[in-house]
C-alpha cells in the first residue's frame, strides 16, 4: 500500500434548480393563474473525519468531487427535488489549505468531525411566488 500525505483537489457545489413557469389549465377553473414551483437547493461538498483511514491514497486518483444540482421546479406547484450532499471521508489531522491564498482553511483533528468545504446553490422561485394583486400573471421565475 502506497503512503499519500498530500494531494491537491478540486470540489464544487451542486447548484440550485431553476424556478418553474407555469399556469393552472383546468376544465372548471375560469381563470387559472400561475403554479410554478421552486427549484431544489443544490448538495454541498462535506470533509468528514474517519479514524479508520491513515492515508489520502483515495483522493490520488480521484481530484475532482461534484456534488449533485437541485431539480428545476415544475408545474402544478411542484419544487424540484434537493441535490444530494457530497461526503468526503479523510483522515485525523488533514488540513484543508486553499491553494490560491496558502491559507489553513480548518484542521480536522476531532473523530467524525465534519465541515463544509462548499455550501450547495439555492434554488429559484417559481412564477407563484411573484403573484401579487397588481401582477396576476407573472410571466418570469427566478434562475
Amino acid at each position: 500500500m502506497k503512503f499519500v500525505d498530500q494531494v491537491r483537489i478540486y470540489v464544487k457545489a451542486g447548484d440550485g434548480g431553476n424556478g418553474a413557469v407555469a399556469f393552472r389549465r383546468e376544465k372548471y377553473v375560469d381563470k387559472g393563474g400561475p403554479s410554478g414551483g421552486d427549484g431544489g437547493h443544490g448538495g454541498s461538498v462535506i470533509f468528514e473525519t474517519d479514524p479508520q483511514l491513515t492515508t489520502l491514497l483515495d483522493f490520488r486518483f480521484q481530484q475532482h468531487h461534484r456534488a449533485r444540482n437541485g431539480q428545476h421546479g415544475m408545474g402544478s406547484d411542484m419544487n424540484g427535488k434537493a441535490g444530494e450532499d457530497l461526503v468526503l471521508r479523510a483522515p485525523l489531522g488533514t488540513l484543508v489549505i486553499d491553494e490560491a491564498t496558502g491559507e489553513t482553511l480548518k484542521d480536522l483533528s476531532t473523530p467524525g468531525e465534519r465541515w463544509v468545504v462548499c455550501q450547495g446553490g439555492k434554488g429559484g422561485w417559481g412564477n407563484i411566488n411573484f403573484a401579487t394583486s397588481t401582477r396576476q400573471t407573472p410571466r418570469f421565475a427566478m434562475d
